[in-house]
């Protein structure tokens, strides 16, 4: 009797040893997303605050693309709206990169605002912070990825449930696909005529090259 009941109470330290080395393991994961995303945020403020001094930059030389600067504009200011979680972060994010990436191609036109030494400078801060943010994004999905795992996987999701330690979101900017620039110069609907001494074909058939007569036979002797 005394041999089992030593048993019992083993088993149970062992398994509250096991629940609170889970439990901590849970807390030091969460915090490590916690932390990862406060980076992100610091990134991400960065980013914004280029971008609008970018969008000054270049109304200086291209006051009239007002359609391009507005769209920028709008979607830098949803993406600095408070309290988002990183899922919708992430949309916003892809939103305001659509828009950046319009005005750069807009700014590709205006070859003095692609040399000014502030623009040039902004680009650069721009990329390095971009890169920055990709590095820490990567860290923060490691992270998230090791949570969920923990939290979705028998046994420890059993402590997550009791502590309520939930699942994170992922960070992850989807790519916006976007159309090539078009240059037209307000001739869209101009058609340009072949070159001179071109004809082209009546029909898409195609022509017949005729075959040469056969070469003359010479008499035996000449």
């Amino acid at each position: 009797m005394l041999i089992a009941l030593l048993v019992i109470v083993g088993i149970v330290v062992l398994l509250g040893l096991w629940a609170v080395g889970t439990y901590n393991g849970l807390i030091k994961l969460r915090n490590l997303v916690q932390e990862a995303w406060r980076q992100i945020d610091v990134e991400l403020k960065r980013r914004h605050d280029l971008i609008g001094n970018l969008v000054e930059t270049v109304k200086g030389y291209a006051a009239h693309e007002r359609g391009t600067l507005e769209d920028v504009m709008k979607a830098r200011s949803a993406a600095m709206t408070g309290g988002q979680t990183p899922a919708q972060q992430a949309q916003s994010e892809g939103m305001l990169s659509a828009a950046l990436g319009r005005l750069i191609a807009v700014a590709e036109a205006y070859p003095d605002l692609k040399a000014n030494q502030n623009f040039m400078a902004l680009q650069n801060e721009l990329t390095s912070t971009e890169d920055r943010i990709a590095s820490a994004r990567r860290y923060y999905n490691a992270n998230v990825r090791e949570l969920n795992t923990k939290v979705e996987t028998v046994p420890s999701n059993v402590v997550a449930g009791m502590f309520n330690v939930n699942r994170a979101e992922y960070f992850e900017v989807e790519g916006v696909e976007r159309d090539p620039v078009k240059v037209d110069f307000g001739q869209s609907n101009y058609t340009i005529p072949p070159p001179s001494g071109y004809a082209a074909p009546q029909d898409s058939a195609p022509q017949q090259i005729p075959t040469p007569p056969p070469p003359t036979q010479l008499p035996p002797g000449q």
